[in-house]
């Protein structure tokens, strides 16, 4: 009888399955495949996405195969880049407190920090439509039609694609119910995330998002992120904001705007251990 041994992570609810390399290599499947089985919540683990470390790359210290719980790859998971940050980092894997990932967004560098949570330097956001992609002919403040409503939306990527919509309605409410059809908008050749934020000061906000390939998550570290850069933008938040999510809270910190929009997005939040074990293939 198989058996891989995994661990179960999560960022602010948002959770992972990370597996070593050599574990996966004893499934003898699919990364896709091994990622819809062991995140599926009735017959696996249960999680919101699958990291494996890559233990071969040339541009950075290590590199990571991120999966979503449908079997896509994503190009970046902020939530996810903490948990794999302080497992790298505890299991001895990388013996430096901040080192950089190589991902599809590009690289990554993480930073433990000693109290238990983890700062990840982002990339810098990505604002030009076509590179996002998004279809739109402007990126910020778009009318979006849907069969029967309209919401002006800004398309962000953080390495990506992502849809922020600020409301004053109930802001899971609106991501249940529309989340799907934005995500699947022809607007977004590779779909996207969709953020439904309200403002509760120029320094917090609440957010509920639909990912992208999961649903509805407790967190979404990349549209936290995303979500306070379109709000600088907007001139709705300050460059420090705490964002609230269903699952806890993190803080995202963009000097963009005054200045220019190249610089990194910083985020900081927590990264825990759930559970150990082996999976019986």
């Amino acid at each position: 009888m198989e058996k891989i041994h995994f661990t179960k992570m999560q960022g602010c609810g948002n959770d992972f399955v990370i597996l070593d390399y050599p574990e996966y290599k004893k499934s003898r499947t699919f990364m896709a495949d091994l990622a819809r089985k062991l995140c599926d919540r009735h017959f696996g683990v249960g999680a919101d996405g699958l990291i494996i470390p890559d233990y071969k790359s040339k541009n950075a210290d290590v590199g990571w195969y991120f999966y979503n719980s449908d079997g896509s790859t994503a190009q970046m998971c902020g939530n996810g880049m903490r948990c794999f940050a302080k497992y790298l980092y505890d299991k001895k894997i990388i013996d430096k407190v901040e080192f950089t990932v190589e991902t599809a967004a590009g690289i990554i560098t993480p930073r433990v920090l000693p109290y238990g949570e983890v700062t990840v330097k982002m990339s810098v956001p990505v604002l030009e439509p076509s590179e996002i992609p998004f279809a739109g002919d402007n990126n910020l403040n778009y009318t979006l039609s849907l069969r029967d409503i309209s919401f002006t939306g800004n398309a962000v990527s953080m390495g990506n694609p992502h849809f922020i919509i600020f409301t004053n309605e109930n802001t899971m409410a609106m991501a249940k119910k529309y989340g799907s059809e934005i995500e699947n908008n022809p607007l977004f050749p590779e779909k996207t995330n969709v953020e439904f934020v309200k403002i509760l000061t120029r320094d917090e906000v609440e957010l509920s998002v639909w990912e992208r390939g999961c649903g509805i998550t407790l967190a979404c570290g990349t549209g936290a992120c995303a979500s306070v850069v379109a709000g600088i933008l907007n001139n709705l938040t300050e460059s420090k904001v705490q964002v609230n999510l269903p699952g806890g809270a993190v803080t995202v910190e963009w000097q963009g705007k005054g200045g220019g929009t190249n610089y990194p997005v910083y985020l900081t939040g927590p990264a825990n251990y759930t559970f150990e074990g082996d999976f019986i293939l």
